[in-house]
């Protein structure tokens, strides 16, 4: 693993997960992108510059587990793209998070409230 920092779900493999690979999962789930775009979304999340020795092998991690397909765009661009288990990795995740967090009608509002303003 690229990365120290794991995170517990229900899905066996989601539960190997660093924080930092959840995050490009998250990314992901918007749309399919290329690497530097996916670089950028963590850059503008971090607030600091992330290393291409940092992304790309844990973008490799996550195809290698079958959370991201990688294909390529042109001879020198990947897009990166997430599976169906992908997708569901980050549903684990979110649903093991609101399960942690939704203690009560108060904090189940302050979650609709947050999806609300999305949509």
């Amino acid at each position: 693993m690229s990365e120290a920092q794991t995170i517990g779900t229900k899905s066996g493999v989601a539960r190997d997960l660093t924080a930092f690979q959840q995050n490009i999962l998250v990314i992901l789930a918007e749309e399919p992108m290329y690497g530097l775009a996916i670089k950028r979304h963590l850059e503008s999340y971090y607030d600091t510059e992330v290393n291409h020795g940092r992304l790309y092998p844990n973008l490799d991690d996550l195809v290698e587990m079958g959370l991201v397909e990688k294909s390529e765009l042109d001879k020198r661009t990947n897009q990166y793209e997430l599976t169906d288990d992908g997708l569901q990795a980050v549903l684990d995740r979110f649903d093991w998070m609101l399960s942690k967090f939704v203690t009560d009608d108060e904090r189940a509002e302050m979650v609709s409230e947050l999806v609300e303003n999305k949509l």
